[in-house]
């Protein structure tokens, strides 16, 4: 799949596909798991952002603008795609799915504000910014206690966070893509009320579900958050 998708699935003949966005100073690993809970012809890609892992000789992309240009350039468009991005992903997926020139049949966001209901915090300098990524409870936060590996790992974070520190985009124009978003019960960053905005940006279909715990809630509910995208891609496939 190129540089910029990590294939999560093994080979199949997929008749739809998931595209998985990672958070701030996430990578494509965060979803190496999805595969498990995909029917055989569901296909798992995850962003591989440069400057992290297999792609970490490569500058990082720190504004949003060429990002979701990249994305979407490389994005194939040959099946049905379902977006899915957490955080700082969802914002990237929301912004390929305004730019994709054929669009995806749902997308899915996750601990994010809607664009016009975004908070920016100026978190800047590494020690804030290692203090952020621990308050959000981060499950490898803690390789941020070692040296080595931090100064492995900070470029890219810093990256990120100047993307999100920087993306102001202002009101945008609804989609007509199906929206569903997914927070929560104690995530700071995306309470219900605000994950409820989403629905301002689509002209289709939109939906909210809540789960059990914090930002980071996914790993905890990953069966049931995968096979329930996955049904509702089936439904809007099966459906057109």
């Amino acid at each position: 799949m190129g540089e910029w998708f990590r294939q999560v699935t093994g080979p199949r003949r997929a008749a739809a596909r998931l595209v998985c966005f990672p958070h701030a100073g996430g990578t494509a690993a965060a979803f190496r798991g999805w595969g498990a809970h995909v029917p055989p012809d569901v296909e798992v890609l995850a962003v591989r952002y440069p400057g992290r892992q297999d792609r970490i000789a490569e500058p990082c992309v720190d504004t949003m603008e060429p990002l979701v240009a990249a994305v979407t350039a490389a994005l194939p468009t040959d099946l049905p795609l379902v977006l899915f991005g957490h955080s700082m992903g969802a914002s990237v997926a929301h912004e390929v799915t305004r730019a994709l020139p054929v669009p995806p049949v749902l997308l899915a966001v996750s601990g994010r504000r809607p664009p016009h209901l975004l908070r920016i915090r100026d978190v800047q300098g590494d020690s804030a910014i290692i203090a952020d990524v621990k308050r959000l409870g981060e499950a490898n936060a803690e390789v941020l206690d070692h040296p080595e590996l931090r100064d492995l790992i900070l470029p890219a974070i810093r990256a990120d966070y100047h993307l999100v520190r920087t993306y102001e985009p202002g009101p945008l124009p609804p989609v007509a893509v199906p929206i569903v978003a997914h927070t929560a019960e104690d995530d700071p960053e995306a309470p219900v009320s605000d994950m409820r905005g989403w629905a301002e940006l689509t002209t289709a279909e939109f939906d909210l579900t809540v789960w059990s715990g914090g930002h980071f809630y996914l790993a905890a509910h990953e069966a049931e958050l995968v096979s329930m995208l996955c049904a509702r891609l089936g439904e809007l496939v099966s459906a057109e």
